[in-house]
């Protein structure tokens, strides 16, 4: 029997800190929180000062039955939960349903899993910090109570089902006033012109100063040209330097690995999750740019070695943030002479990431050398300009280089050709070419919680929990997008073409192509609107920013709980009372688009049972009402009459297959096509109205094929099949599924042997709703 018990969140990190201890340590795992509010409105005595009222987690009944044996034989229990509130939560709710002691109970906090990290833990345990505690606590309870109150406002005005939240209906709106600002945004058309020469093998490629507002100044601008020589009239060369970014939080950790490796904001942090419990890095949930000194000695020592003196500088970086906790660091490598983080192609592109970015926080700045070139024309006012750039010492660049979100940055200016003042250039072509301003970008789930994080919304370790929650409620949805067409008009300048240098075309383009975007659904602007206008507080940026930075003042025992809450729920509460008295009626579902030119009948668009649909006549008319529901890109609050009218075309005849019609619709369940009385659903990137024959036959073939080999068995004249299911093969005997037993190969079955294991499997359980 171990003299000392260690109980963490999970698994993993127990097996990785038992490898560090001695005999006299057992380490166990409570597989993450033991016990939470309890279901239902009685979790919170509101009346009492809010207290909570706990239950254990019904799968952890056995998990708590064992732990308590287990304490009852150990001399000392340390509880080695995550350092962070959540964490402490989690000791906390295991000392009181464990029933441990202060005298045999001890706290122990780490931010990596290293022997050195779990050995200074032991060394200097502590109590529970209280205050942790109820900062973790009053973002529950104030959840639970926002939630439980707010949804069935929902349920009873918009439709049943819906939920609110105190952060996930602010990062809703964030995401629908983006998709406004993008509905109203007007583009601005200018033409930038770059002229073209020709310096031996080179091209040097040069832009007039200011951009041209209308094609007949281009023109005007290019025939004035026409003949001219042009010549270097002057160069201009700075040194700079560029600085490494600092090493990781949690948000710019979700915002790289979203640009450079592509990873959701969830995967990032399961990711991560697996490399911290592996004992590879540190604690994955901070919003401190801090590192210890072991650290920036660690990677000094791997920077010296790996690239030589000259490449290491000592940096010691600080937060803004003002909820920081400087004592916790920045995200980083646990040994920075570990290169590898295993098997996992995930985990090691990941680790990679980590270790570039905190290595190049410690590294010298990049030396760059930028040139720009002035080029004279004939027209004194007429003068273009090139620039180039040139790395005369990589330094941190060596190892790592930032992305960005910006959707308009330039590519990074590469070196110019070599040239000197008074040289003429030969020019090859003159092109003016219409540009249209871009409306403001969509998010990314990285760069919301880049929005977030500045907004104050939010900490660490709840930005994936949100992104998660908005889209499985179906608030928002991540999606790619094809782009739409458009002219533009472009005057080139070409010196070969005599007696015609100047020429204007109109041109084609596809713009505004969107990957991996989040777009939200008509039911998110809805529910938004009926917020923002009931619970104006609810959903306000600046006030739930205050509400964290009250979490951070109880955390630092500067406010009570309790206090915090009424605060919160008094007015919040007569909010809610106010607004259940609002007549269904007076809330905005319906909006009236005009009349259908065939038949005279009024068009409107509305919120239907399953989704956002139009309309063509009412019911009280006496005759048959037509739906058509709205496309993914289309919203209730902004689809025109022209653009209702062309859904009611479905369902439309795209080809035929196998002397066979394929129509594609839309049915209760989504888009699909339809072809030999079978129906095969349409998804992703694929839309009813548009789909071609060949796409439809491929989906149809697919399917086939798919079908083709999920079938092992068929025993004809039967309703038994052998079939290959997601979890392996199984019986399927009419409406009951079989397990096969391991002992029996599957194609060797007989009809006899599947109608024995099909008569001997229970029947599934009759689910009936409980009396209220």
């Amino acid at each position: 029997m171990s003299k000392n018990l260690v109980i963490v969140e999970s698994p993993a990190k127990a097996k990785t800190i038992e490898g560090y201890l001695g005999k006299d340590f057992k380490v166990v795992s409570s597989y993450g929180h033991v016990r939470d509010l309890t279901k239902g409105d009685m979790a919170i005595d509101i009346k009492n000062d809010f207290k909570p009222t706990y239950e254990v987690s019904a799968d952890k009944k056995n998990v708590i039955k064992d732990l308590k044996k287990l304490s009852k034989e150990a001399e000392m229990v340390y509880l080695a939960s995550d350092d962070d509130r959540e964490g402490e939560a989690i000791s906390w709710h295991l000392k009181e349903v464990l029933d441990l002691n202060d005298q045999t109970t001890r706290r122990i906090v780490f931010r990596e899993i290293t022997k050195n990290a779990i050995e200074n833990a032991l060394k200097s345990p502590r109590g529970i910090d209280i205050n942790l505690v109820n900062a973790q606590q009053a973002r529950r309870i104030l959840d639970r109570l926002v939630g439980f109150e707010l949804s069935p406002i929902l349920w009873k005005k918009i439709k049943t089902g819906l939920s609110a939240g105190r952060v996930q209906s602010v990062a809703v709106r964030v995401v629908v006033e983006r998709e406004r600002e993008i509905d109203q945004f007007k583009a601005e058309s200018t033409f930038k012109v770059v002229a073209e020469f020709n310096i031996g093998k080179a091209v040097l490629k040069a832009e007039l100063a200011k951009k041209i507002k209308t094609v007949e100044e281009a023109e005007a601008i290019l025939k004035s040209l026409v003949g001219s020589k042009y010549h270097i009239k002057d160069l201009q060369t700075k040194p700079a330097k560029k600085s490494p970014a600092p090493p990781f939080t949690t948000s710019t950790l979700q915002q790289e690995a979203s640009r450079k490796l592509g990873f959701s904001v969830s995967q990032t942090m399961t990711v991560a999750q697996k490399l911290y419990e592996a004992g590879m890095i540190s604690y994955m949930r901070t919003d401190s740019v801090n590192l210890s000194n072991d650290a920036i000695q660690g990677a000094a020592s791997q920077i010296i070695s790996d690239f030589g003196n000259q490449y290491h500088k000592e940096r010691h970086f600080k937060t803004n943030s003002s909820g920081a906790q400087e004592a916790h660091e920045a995200i980083r490598p646990t040994n920075f002479g570990r290169k590898s983080a295993g098997d996992d192609r995930n985990g090691q592109r990941l680790y990679e990431l980590i270790w570039k970015r905190a290595i190049a926080s410690q590294m010298a700045e990049a030396q760059l050398e930028k040139t720009t070139a002035t080029i004279s024309t004939n027209q004194e006012s007429v003068l273009f300009s090139a620039f180039g750039e040139m790395i005369r010492f990589d330094g941190f660049l060596k190892v790592y280089m930032e992305s960005s979100d910006d959707e308009n940055d330039e590519d990074q200016k590469g070196m110019l050709p070599p040239l000197s003042i008074g040289d003429e250039l030969n020019l090859n072509i003159i092109n003016a070419r219409e540009s249209f301003t871009r409306h403001p970008a969509r998010y990314t789930e990285a760069s919301l919680v880049k929005k977030l994080e500045e907004m104050g919304i939010g900490r660490p370790s709840t930005y994936a929990p949100t992104i998660s929650t908005i889209l499985k409620r179906g608030y928002v949805v991540k999606e790619n997008r094809d782009g739409k067409e458009r002219s533009f008009l472009s005057v080139v300048l070409n010196p070969k073409a005599k007696g015609n240098e100047v020429s204007t075309s109109q041109q084609t383009e596809t713009f505004g192509v969107e990957k991996k975007k989040l777009f939200p659904t008509n039911m998110a602007m809805l529910v938004n609107d009926f917020l923002v206008e009931h619970f104006p507080n609810v959903t306000s940026f600046s006030f739930t920013a205050d509400v964290e930075k009250e979490f951070d003042e109880i955390a630092s025992g500067g406010l009570e709980w309790a206090d915090m809450i009424k605060s919160f729920y008094t007015p919040f509460h007569t909010r809610v009372e106010q607004t259940s008295n609002i007549d269904r009626s007076d809330i905005k579902v319906v909006r009236e688009l005009g009349k259908d030119p065939a038949s005279g009948r009024v068009v409107i668009t509305r919120m239907g049972r399953f989704g956002p649909l139009v309309q063509i006549g009412d019911p009280e008319d006496g005759e048959k009402v037509k739906f058509a529901s709205l496309r993914n890109d289309q919203f209730i609050e902004n689809i025109t009459i022209e653009d209702a009218l062309e859904l009611f075309k479905l369902p439309r005849t795209v080809g035929t297959f196998e002397e066979g019609e394929i129509v594609a619709s839309v049915g209760r369940f989504g888009p699909y096509i339809r072809h030999a009385s079978k129906f095969y659903s349409i998804t992703g990137e694929d839309d009813p109205h548009t789909i071609d024959e060949a796409r439809s036959i491929e989906i149809i073939e697919l399917k086939r094929s798919t079908e083709a080999n999920m079938i092992i068995l068929d025993f004809e004249g039967t309703d038994i099949q052998v079939l290959n299911g997601r979890y392996g093969p199984y019986i399927k005997a009419g409406k009951k599924n079989v397990k096969i037993p391991k002992d029996k190969k599957p194609e060797e079955l007989t009809l006899e042997e599947c109608q024995e294991l099909a008569a001997a499997a229970p029947e599934k359980k009759k689910k009936f709703a409980k009396k209220k």
